[in-house]
């Protein structure tokens, strides 16, 4: 009572806060990250260990399970799930909520070092990151050329354009993906090994041996002193091509007599296909803590200087672009409170025939939501399809509160009463019922507040968006609307009993008067109508986790089976465009192989 009261006595200081709101709001929206889902801050660390030619069994014995007894030694640790596949293992490290993983990260690197101690000679060091949902693809740098070689486009790609591309905030940088790693290859013949009387093997003996660099000291000449390093590092084919085979006495025989060497790809594990046609690509993959829409401007404000850095005959654009799937929920947002604020308008102007409390009630929308974006900004939240959404949930319940302050304020204008008695009276009247009903939609939010992980950092924002919504609701209704009452609303004269609205309230109450009546056959009725609904809308809808999506983008895998020749993949390449040669004229289409894998993987979990 006493806020009506005083917003009434004070109306300055009320369109004072409105105003404030307004400015901190444009500060805030500038200041908040975009991004497509909210910061999770998963307490999770990964561990990847590659060792080539180990067979899954022999990772999980030599490799994964020294991890395993080690990991359970770091604080926090909740569970260890690993996966060995062919010269690889992936450990999972799951901790307790409220860990401090600054302090985790540091122990799994100490732990780490100290099983490689256990592990087979050989071991390098593994990938070790920090895992959080947040850290996603945001898009993709397509490279194209019409005469240069995918090799040639995956260096220029990977030596001009990475280091570049990396130095933008936010961004992560892998290597570019699609193109072939460029390789020395050492084509041996067999009758010529035959005939000299080697071996495969001393052939890879030999290549080691002349091959290899090591410093060897200095030199002392005079007042100098001079670097002398043993450098047998072979630089051209030419320098391969003489790598020796035998010396001593007789005839020397070298390794150009026994193999073909020439510069070309590597065996290929994985290409892309880009509208049909072999690419390369650069994914761009934002990390946790960075803004999407920041992210995607920043790369394509970039693009002009990634392309000055390559030659003119390779292209390089920006594909696959997710930044728009915030921008269409901002602009759902607005499309929703726009034709909340307009059917309430409308509502208001048909049933009581005021346009100037049509337009209070539309005024207080706006108003509502961006006193929500406020205290979002200051609890630390993001711009995101999830606080959007809840934006959007409460414009369906927040015109309400305005409506149901004017429809009132109007009721007792037409009793008779002045302006300000009715406006003091008709807010007094439903501020008790207003303030329950504000409770009643909050406690159903109110669980978000004891949930943890994955669904906390879902749903949590999305209810701090619709409370911070309803809550100003309410506020504006007993403060701004009265305020805007006195100022904009006429005196009304007495309520006409036999006005166009009266007439239909009276005809509304002697139907349901007459449903009363007969109230075993209205519920049934309506039981039945709503048991149909449900049975028809259920077997239409279907059953998904996530809704469809048009990204307008086909990804398709391949994956290569033990022994499947190249030449065969590509044939079902070619199968699958050809089946997808619709999609393909739409949009980008991804073929991608994963490695080979002639042994299941080993999967473990403690």
């Amino acid at each position: 009572m006493k806020l009506i009261e005083g917003a009434l006595s004070k109306p300055i200081t009320v369109m004072v806060a409105v105003l404030a709101i307004g400015v901190f709001s444009y500060l805030a929206i500038r200041n908040m990250k975009i991004d497509i889902f909210p910061t999770f801050g998963l307490p999770t660390i990964y561990v990847a260990q590659p060792y080539g030619g180990l067979s899954p069994d022999q990772m999980e014995s030599f490799v994964t399970n020294y991890y395993e007894y080690h990991f359970l030694y770091v604080t926090g640790v909740k569970s260890v799930e690993s996966k060995s596949v062919q010269g690889n293992a992936l450990i999972k490290i799951i901790f307790h909520e409220g860990t401090d993983m600054s302090q985790a990260a540091a122990e799994v690197v100490g732990y780490v070092n100290r099983s490689r101690a256990f592990m087979p000679p050989g071991t390098v060091p593994p990938f070790i990151t920090r895992f959080d949902a947040g850290s996603v693809p945001v898009g993709q740098l397509v490279f194209s050329s019409q005469t240069r070689t995918l090799g040639e486009i995956a260096d220029l790609a990977l030596f001009n354009v990475r280091p570049m591309f990396s130095t933008l905030p936010g961004v992560s940088a892998p290597p570019p993906f699609g193109g072939s790693a460029k390789s020395v290859i050492v084509k041996l013949d067999p009758e010529k090994i035959q005939r000299y009387a080697f071996t495969p093997d001393e052939v890879v003996k030999a290549l080691a041996q002349y091959n290899v660099i090591s410093p060897a000291g200095n030199l002392r000449m005079g007042d100098e002193m001079l670097l002398t390093p043993t450098n047998s590092v072979a630089e051209t084919i030419t320098d391969f091509e003489n790598i020796p085979l035998t010396l001593g006495t007789g005839a020397s025989v070298y390794l150009k007599d026994l193999a073909n060497i020439e510069i070309a790809a590597d065996v290929t594990t994985g290409y892309a296909l880009v509208n049909g046609a072999r690419s390369v690509y650069i994914p761009v993959t934002k990390r946790a803590d960075a803004s999407t829409w920041e992210v995607v401007q920043n790369v394509k404000e970039a693009l002009p200087r990634m392309q000055a850095a390559i030659p003119d005959d390779i292209k390089v654009a920006y594909e696959f672009d997710q930044s728009g799937y915030v921008i269409n929920s901002l602009k759902n947002v607005l499309f929703e409170g726009g034709l909340g604020a307009l059917l309430t308008g409308m509502m208001v102007l048909l049933f009581l025939g005021d346009r100037r409390g049509a337009l209070i009630v539309i005024m207080t929308i706006p108003i509502a939501l961006l006193t929500s974006v406020v205290w979002l900004n200051m609890l630390g939240q993001t711009i995101n399809i999830m606080t959007l959404g809840g934006l959007a949930l409460s414009v369906g319940i927040l015109v309400d509160e305005a409506t149901v302050t004017i429809e009132n304020i109007h009721r007792h204008l037409e009793m008779g009463k002045s302006k300000a008695l009715a406006i003091l009276d008709g807010c007094k009247e439903i501020v008790t019922p207003k303030l329950l009903i504000l409770f009643s939609i909050l406690a159903v939010f109110a669980p978000a507040l004891f949930m943890s992980g994955v669904p906390q950092g879902m749903f949590f924002p999305m209810s701090l968006a619709v409370g911070f919504a309803m809550i100003a609701s309410f506020l504006l209704s007993m403060t701004f609307v009265p305020v805007m009452a006195v100022w904009l609303m006429k005196q009304k004269e007495k309520e006409d009993e036999n006005s166009r609205f009266n007439r239909f309230k009276a005809k509304y109450l002697q139907r349901v008067e007459s449903l009363g009546k007969r109230t075993a056959l209205s519920l049934l009725g309506y039981f039945g109508i709503a048991f149909l609904l449900f049975i028809g809308g259920f077997s239409l809808i279907g059953l998904d986790i996530f809704p469809k999506v048009d990204a307008g983008q086909a990804v398709v895998r391949l994956r290569l089976d033990s022994g499947t020749r190249l030449e065969r993949t590509e044939e079902v390449t070619q199968k699958l465009l050809s089946l997808t040669e619709e999609v393909a004229g739409k949009g980008n289409v991804d073929i991608s192989s994963a490695l080979w894998e002639p042994s299941p993987p080993v999967s473990r979990s403690i």
